[in-house]
């Protein structure tokens, strides 16, 4: 399998002085004693916001700390061709950042931050697909020009990285059971099936596709990750996609482990029960658990598809790390993210309970079940893991996987990446309200219609 060029675009190691001479009116609160945060923005791409710490005037930006991302700009070949025809026509390219005091957000419709300053950072992306570079490290001024000693400081650095990475695209929805192709350019190769189907959820210890012979030893961890016991009301269950290589061989599964099931006096699948897949590898010749997805439907103006990853390593459900939590928009999709920034604490903006130094198995070097997990905690995850194009409800959705190429040693790495970016695209249709009809695809012949 051949990667494709990519390049991430960090911007990190953030901080703010102010001396004291240059403290506004009472009116206004000095930065030291508030909040502050940037709004960074990249050409066309989404503008992303960052809180950055204050530092005392006198100080200085302790080069020994670890980095720190607070902002990440991920840009394939395309992207760069696209902003480099740009900058021919038009002003050069450049990273802007706007620094604020105050909290984010708005009262009473007005903005609550207040503007302390600009910065630009003029960026030249030309071959930073095969050697890093960086743009901007260390302070700059902010606020009144040409007056340093009144105007604040701002520390950040920007730098770009070649991040090469498989592409892989769904050739249809993922419960129409659909090829998966890689791409690279403008080749597209077969390189796994799909086949959707539903679980007996009678017995939870059946699963969908498994490998040729399953030992009964072997199934009693699945009631530890999730329950299958019929439940009253709405619910969606017994779902499951095994991935299979060209020769038809399973390599990767996801099984939804608990149903999706409505909340006591609602239509929605609440944050506090939400369903779960399990995604699971091959090993020892039987399927063992990798990682788990959970989903719910965010209530309030965000409506949207609220979803935690977990790795388990060990198949122990106690050691769970969460790698991954956030929320899609259910009317516009998005991209679920994997991203642990260059510390494992977890700076994109797609984070919010990441741990810090958090730690996962090293890949599967072969498909025997021998996933490294003797290497544990010393083998990392670092940087970007993958990312999953998710359209919103009632769209036709064909996910595009994108995968690190660090992270993917075998056929097995990368069909693991492809059954979670599956169950995350189904997560969409079964946190749909129960109100609304799901596709005949979806629709178990073994539920009774409530």
């Amino acid at each position: 399998m051949d990667p494709c060029s990519f390049v991430r675009l960090t911007v990190g190691n953030l901080a703010l002085k102010v001396p004291v001479a240059s403290k506004p009116a009472r009116s206004v609160v000095h930065p030291s004693w508030s909040p502050c945060f940037c709004k960074i923005k990249l050409n066309n791409f989404p503008l992303q916001t960052a809180v950055v710490p204050y530092i005392p005037s006198e100080n200085h930006f302790p080069d020994s700390q670890p980095p720190s991302i607070a902002a990440t700009f991920h840009l394939s070949k395309a992207d760069i061709d696209k902003l480099a025809a740009k900058s021919i026509f038009s002003a050069k390219l450049s990273l802007k950042i706007a620094v604020y005091t105050g909290r984010r957000g708005a009262t009473c419709g007005v903005n609550s931050g207040r503007l302390l300053g600009r910065v630009l950072v003029p960026l030249d992306l030309t071959g930073t697909d095969s050697r890093a570079c960086v743009f901007h490290n260390g302070w700059i001024s902010v606020g009144k020009e040409g007056n340093k000693n009144s105007s604040a400081q701002f520390h950040l650095n920007v730098k770009a990285e070649p991040d090469r990475r498989f592409v892989f695209q769904f050739d249809g929805e993922p419960e129409c059971s659909p090829q998966v192709f890689q791409i690279r350019g403008n080749i597209r190769q077969p390189v796994f099936t799909c086949k959707f189907s539903f679980r007996n959820t009678g017995d939870r210890n059946q699963r969908s596709r498994p490998l040729q012979s399953e030992p009964s030893s072997s199934r009693s961890w699945l009631s530890s990750f999730g329950s299958e016991r019929e439940r009253p009301g709405k619910e969606r269950k017994g779902w499951s996609i095994t991935v299979h290589d060209l020769s038809g061989s399973p390599v990767a599964a996801a099984s939804m482990v608990t149903p999706f099931v409505a909340s006591p006096g609602s239509d929605r699948v609440s944050r506090s029960n939400p369903g779960s897949w399990l995604i699971l590898r091959p090993g020892d010749g039987t399927w063992k658990p990798w990682g788990r997805l959970e989903a719910w439907r965010e209530r309030g103006s965000s409506d949207g598809l609220g979803y935690r990853f977990e790795l388990i390593p060990d198949m122990s459900a106690s050691a769970a790390i969460v790698l991954a939590e956030s929320t899609l928009s259910s009317r516009k999709g998005g991209k679920f993210f994997i991203d642990l920034g260059s510390n494992s604490g977890g700076g994109a903006s797609n984070w919010r309970n990441t741990p810090v130094n958090a730690t996962s198995p090293a890949c599967s070097p072969r498909s025997s079940g021998d996933y490294g997990y003797g290497l544990w905690p010393f083998c990392l995850y670092r940087g970007f893991v993958m990312s999953a194009s998710v359209e919103g409800e009632g769209k036709c959705s064909k996910p595009c996987v994108e995968v690190s190429v660090q992270h993917v040693n075998c056929t097995e790495d990368a069909a693991a990446y492809v059954a979670l970016a599956a169950a995350v695209d189904l997560s969409m249709d079964a946190c749909r309200l129960f109100s609304q009809r799901l596709r005949k695809e979806l629709s178990n012949p073994h539920d009774i219609l409530v």
